[in-house]
């Protein structure tokens, strides 16, 4: 997870959302991002996004059920799906999202009978410093 919290500090430095995620193959880190749709002009930048997509391409495939997703933020519906199509095996993430979490909030897309993959689910790992960070970067654009 602190890998995951720096990339998301480093989002908040950039003037992004600050949320940060990094997947594990095999004991190791294998990608870690940043929140990035503000830099990159893309909707779709979630760290979470961002960091399966560079994993499967380091692994060179895109399936990836023997890794594991470390994010700080409870995922979006879109991040949600496309865990559950990348196979990812366990999802460890800090700060619940009441508004737009879709693992235990919202659509909760793992309990849907169309979801065809389920991670193991892990909440509330680094919760307090993912909720700070979060807290102070919305407290300060409200100024």
């Amino acid at each position: 997870m602190r890998a995951a919290l720096d990339a998301a500090h480093a989002a908040a430095e950039a003037d992004e959302v600050p949320v940060g995620a990094a997947l594990v193959h095999a004991g190791r880190i294998v990608a870690v991002a940043a929140n990035a749709p503000r830099r990159l002009t893309d909707p779709t930048a979630h760290a979470e996004m961002l960091a399966i997509r560079e994993a499967a391409r380091l692994l060179g495939r895109e399936r990836l059920e023997d890794c594991d997703l470390w994010v700080t933020l409870e995922p979006c519906a879109m991040c949600a799906g496309a865990i559950a199509h990348a196979r990812i095996a366990r999802l460890y993430y800090g700060a619940a999202d009441p508004k737009g979490g879709a693992v235990e909030h919202g659509a909760r897309v793992f309990a849907q009978p169309t979801c065809h993959h389920r991670p193991e689910i892990y909440s509330g790992i680094g919760e307090s410093e993912a909720a700070g960070l979060l807290r102070d970067f919305f407290r300060q654009r409200r100024g």
